[in-house]
């Protein structure tokens, strides 16, 4: 069994137990992770929330929802059905045999849960508290070269830092923009959530928390 048959046999042994799955996996390999979100949704989960975590926050972790609709638990019966030997060789509701690529059918719908999972990932409330931080390392920077009497490198140095935190900052805008047009087109509504972040939803799904949103 390859690696990829071995990270959907554990996932489906989460759907089969648990009313809360979760997903682990390197950041930058995003799309994998969207690929075992959109199986966990065939099983009648909905996504629920995405954060990076561990050191220099090189993994995504992702949190999905048994949710109990009508409509999911039909999905969930015709995917059981469908796919009587996933997790187990066989094959998996809309990825290629063998892989965590979508097949072309699943390609749009593993496309959306990528932007909704990379939007909620860049709208952390971590985010505010990285650029201070960020900016007052710049200050540090400049109070070394300052009490080594150095004020021209101190200018230098501040304003060439401070020119490359505000263009990166400002391309990440950008990219949330963008994301954004991107999930309003797919037919997702704007919400906002209890901590003031602004979240895409599908119709029908409610805004997660700590606990089931279905509960």
């Amino acid at each position: 069994m390859g690696a990829s048959d071995k990270r959907i046999a554990s996932l489906l042994r989460q759907i089969a137990t648990q009313d809360v799955v979760e997903l682990r996996q390197e950041a930058s390999v995003a799309k994998r992770v969207a690929a075992q979100a959109y199986v966990a949704e065939q099983y009648g989960f909905s996504y629920g929330e995405a954060w990076r975590e561990g050191h220099n926050k090189s993994v995504l972790a992702v949190r999905l929802y048994r949710d109990p609709r009508p409509e999911a638990r039909a999905r969930e019966a015709a995917t059981i059905a469908a796919h009587p030997e996933a997790g187990m060789g066989g094959a998996v509701p809309g990825l290629k045999p063998g892989t965590l690529n979508p097949l072309p059918e699943a390609e749009a719908a593993v496309a959306v849960l990528k932007d909704r999972i990379g939007y909620d990932v860049m709208a952390q409330p971590t985010g505010a508290s990285q650029k201070r931080f960020a900016y007052a390392m710049i200050g540090v920077v400049a109070v070394i070269f300052l009490a080594m009497g150095k004020w021209v490198e101190a200018l230098a140095v501040s304003a060439v830092l401070t020119a490359f935190l505000v263009g990166a900052f400002r391309l990440s805008d950008v990219r949330r923009r963008r994301i954004a047009d991107r999930l309003t087109a797919a037919g997702l509504t704007a919400v906002t959530d209890e901590h003031g972040r602004r979240r895409f939803l599908p119709p029908g799904q409610q805004l997660p928390g700590h606990a089931n949103p279905f509960a």
